[in-house]
């Protein structure tokens, strides 16, 4: 098949693959230093679409106001477990008239992170249940960031379902049993560019498991540069990196890995595209 080339030589894709990046924080510097540059190389790599996720009320303005001015962005909006401490009384109402917006397809991402410990565990627990209800009442697919709280986010998940609207763990790092009771919950699991690491075989081994309608591909950039871009800032181009892999775990053809992927981000959060 021919390829489009693009300025790096690394960065060259089939003809006829797109891919879509749903989950990416091009509204965080330095991606926002360079949006039209950042979207340039995303559209000459195959990319059809791009989620850009705010972490908190600001950020979430900031995402949204990108993806009002650029076709191929939406944005997902909530308040991340790392800045549950700042969270004041008028702040989940906020986010809730932001969530009206059309260009948001998604609510978080929220959830639980007990490795970085930048909010107590107590209020990230308190701000995670309340956007878990804000999410159900506005009926938008759930975005899940868990990190060393797999028990506990999954057992709160269970406790306050069933979601009509759906939901992804994204950036996707627990075991076999965690990726189990996300999908048992109805939720995708989400493929970060950690999958082409040298030392993740147990996230490849998931991958390898992990049913056809339920698994996305993501860069979470400007982190999490996948190889052999390893310790660049990471960008929605370099998203054709983790495809190959995991079509190459999966035993597929990156046409098909990508094609099965975009359609499941696209029923996912509803994407006109």
């Amino acid at each position: 098949m021919k390829s489009i080339a693009t300025s790096d030589p690394k960065m060259k894709v089939e003809s006829g693959v797109r891919l879509i990046d749903s989950h990416a924080h091009i509204e965080l510097e330095p991606l926002s230093n360079k949006v039209p540059e950042v979207i340039a190389r995303a559209l000459a790599t195959g990319v059809i679409g791009i989620i850009t996720v705010g972490i908190d009320y600001d950020d979430a303005r900031a995402a949204l106001n990108i993806a009002r001015d650029n076709p191929i962005v939406f944005a997902s909006i909530g308040i991340h477990p790392h800045n549950a401490k700042g969270v004041g009384d008028d702040d989940l109402g906020l986010m809730e008239q932001l969530a009206d917006n059309p260009k948001v397809v998604a609510y978080g991402e929220i959830g639980l992170d007990f490795f970085r410990n930048h909010s107590p565990h107590d209020v990230q627990r308190g701000v995670f249940d309340d956007q878990i209800e804000l999410a159900k009442k506005k009926n938008k697919p759930m975005v899940i960031h868990l990190r060393d709280a797999y028990a506990e986010g999954l057992g709160v998940l269970e406790k306050k379902g069933p979601y009509p609207a759906g939901g992804v763990i994204h950036c996707f790092s627990g075991d076999e049993s965690d990726a189990q009771r996300a999908l048992d919950l109805g939720f995708y699991i989400s493929i970060p560019g950690t999958v082409t690491y040298k030392k993740n075989n147990q996230l490849r081994s998931i991958v390898s498991h992990i049913p056809e309608d339920r698994i996305l591909l993501e860069t979470d950039c400007p982190f999490l540069s996948p190889e052999p871009l390893r310790g660049k800032d990471n960008e929605p181009s370099f998203i054709i990196h983790t495809a190959r892999k995991v079509a190459e775990v999966r035993g597929v053809e990156l046409s098909d890995l990508a094609l099965l992927t975009t359609n499941n981000a696209i029923r996912l959060f509803n994407l006109p595209l």
